[in-house]
């Protein structure tokens, strides 16, 4: 299932072999680089780049199963395929300068596929957003008829939402665009942090100003927290469509298909099973970043406790987002919408909904606000406890036609009046889209307009 939805390329990111190739591109940059320098002999270079290149994977599982480390087997397996030359591999480097380093690389891959699942999502809630604009819906606060919104605005709210899940994931991706070379505990004893700077150079990464053996896992946290604070956003998306879609509401729905099933024993079901996949899968990433949190306190300069956790996390976290982006992109561009619905609820309880409009209006007559709101509440508890018309009940209290016109009170009940405001929020949340902050800083070169979905 996750397969269908997910790239392709996101799954070969973390598969072995790419990893191992991320650890020979780190390898050949350094090796470059003292090459340069007039370390390492040039023929050395080409070959552990090219000769290297010829490493196989299941050689490299085959030696860890004998040395239990599995950086030792992969210099080892490429030692094999470059010949004498590879006395000069893996020249002034310790396990973790490759494979934080590489790390990087990875996350760096993974990371501008889900800054391309953002835009699109961004992309269809903006296109629905201004499809339902005018579309009337009552807004619902601890889960009962508030007062009269739009759908337009709704989606407007979660575009927003992503928009900022765009700005800070950006950030978070910068912070991992980092490699180290600092060697054993971080002093640079076999290498100058001008050399170190010159191979990152090469990787397109950015030097750690400071770092251990391992770069500090303050900056993995805060990019898993990311992708948290992402899989809540999706997990918020599908729970409202989940509540829209209760039979008794029936506002919007997923999408079904003709030939879809939704219940073996009863014909007559369409869940929401998307939607409560979306959320599931929300709950595995937001425990990976509590993983992630844990990580970030090691022993002294280094222990290996957050390496078994990140060989899960990393991949399964940008996997899930990867996916559930796809989902809910796929459920906002297919979601079902019934208007007639939306209007049939608001109505439905006979004008209640205006009953704060109906307050400020009494309020601006001269009324105390006090009374006013006695006033008010008294017919809407009678109406909500009788079953009867709320604004039928104000318009023959007689304190309150003694108070305003009915004109006023006609006005009271107008929803076009309550909706006169839409246009600008639409205005003041899409003219800054186009912000820097939106724009994002490690994907900058990115398009906003998001390409056609996988």
């Amino acid at each position: 299932m996750i397969a269908r939805y997910t790239r392709p390329e996101m799954g070969r990111i973390w598969g072995d072999e790419n990893k191992f190739r991320m650890w020979l591109e780190v390898e050949a940059a350094a090796s470059d680089a003292f090459a340069e320098a007039g370390v390492v002999p040039a023929a050395a270079a080409k070959a552990i780049r090219e000769k290297g290149a010829a490493f196989e994977v299941q050689r490299i599982h085959q030696i860890e199963a004998e040395v239990k480390h599995d950086v030792i087997a992969f210099t080892q397996a490429v030692a094999e395929k470059v010949g004498p030359h590879s006395r000069w591999l893996h020249y002034g480097l310790t396990s973790n300068d490759v494979v934080d380093t590489a790390q990087a690389l990875q996350l760096r891959a993974a990371s501008k596929i889900i800054f391309q699942d953002l835009l699109e999502l961004s992309e269809a809630l903006k296109r629905r957003a201004f499809e339902f604009k005018h579309t009337p819906q009552i807004g619902r606060t601890h889960g009962i008829h508030a007062e009269p919104i739009t759908f337009g605005l709704k989606l407007t709210n979660w575009y927003a939402e992503v928009e900022r899940d765009i700005a800070r994931f950006d950030r978070a991706a910068e912070e991992m665009r980092v490699g180290k070379l600092s060697g054993a505990v971080g002093n640079y004893s076999h290498m100058d942090p001008e050399m170190e700077a010159g191979i990152l150079v090469r990787l397109q990464l950015r030097p750690a100003p400071i770092s251990t053996q391992v770069i500090q896992r303050d900056r993995h946290a805060y990019y898993v927290a990311t992708l948290a604070v992402i899989a809540c956003t999706l997990d918020k998306i599908a729970t409202e469509v989940r509540h829209l879609q209760r039979t008794e509401v029936r506002e919007a729905e997923e999408y079904f298909s003709e030939k879809q099933k939704g219940s073996s024993a009863m014909p007559h079901k369409r869940n929401p099973v998307t939607c409560e996949q979306i959320s599931g899968l929300a709950r595995v990433v937001r425990a990976n970043a509590q993983a992630a949190f844990e990580n970030v306190a090691l022993w002294h300069e280094r222990d290996i406790s957050h390496s078994s956790v990140e060989r899960v996390i990393l991949p399964d976290s940008t996997i899930l987002v990867d996916y559930m982006l796809a989902k809910t992109t796929d459920l906002v561009e297919r979601l079902k919408v019934y208007p007639e619905r939306m209007l049939q609820n608001l109505e439905g309880t006979g004008g209640l909904v205006f009953s704060g409009q109906l307050l400020l209006d009494l309020a601006e007559a001269g009324m105390l606000r006090e009374d006013a709101y006695r006033l008010v509440q008294k017919n809407a508890m009678r109406a909500w406890n009788e079953g009867l018309n709320f604004r039928e009940l104000v318009s023959k209290d007689p304190e309150i036609k003694g108070r305003v016109s009915r004109e006023t009170l006609e006005r009271a009940f107008d929803l076009k009046r309550q909706l006169r405001n839409v246009e600008k929020i639409f205005a003041r949340v899409f003219a800054d889209q186009d912000s820097p902050e939106s724009a994002g800083v490690a994907h900058g070169t990115q398009k906003r307009s998001a390409k056609k979905k996988r």
